[in-house]
């Protein structure tokens, strides 16, 4: 569930952006920035459990970095390689779902200090 709340919020502020003229990039970047916040709040809240050691800033560090070079990562790639083929939106999907697969191993590091 949170992913998909997640990806709602990335997709709506991505779509937001984009309809105001925001460059496509750009749009990208600041719809993952809000919805990493809102996903840390609520994983690290709800969906995993908290390690022994757990540190709010050490984790969200690790768990943005992870997320930025994941999913950011993912759909960054997509929005700039894939709209001739799929069109913009079709992009930033693809890359959200990428990402999203990925990210759940991450968060489970970063939050939970293991992968599996």
């Amino acid at each position: 569930m949170v992913g998909v709340l997640n990806t709602l919020i990335d997709l709506a502020c991505f779509a937001a952006l984009v309809a105001v003229s925001v460059p496509a990039l750009l749009a990208n970047f600041l719809g993952w920035a809000i919805a990493v916040v809102f996903s840390f709040a609520v994983n690290s809240r709800w969906t995993f459990e908290r390690g022994e050691r757990f540190s709010l800033h050490r984790a969200f560090a690790k768990f943005a970095v992870s997320g930025s070079i994941i999913s950011l990562g993912s759909s960054t790639l997509a929005v700039y390689i894939l709209p001739p083929f799929t069109g913009l939106f079709a992009a930033k999907l693809i890359g959200i779902v990428v990402g999203a697969i990925l990210n759940f191993f991450a968060a489970r590091w970063s939050i939970e200090d293991r992968l599996i």
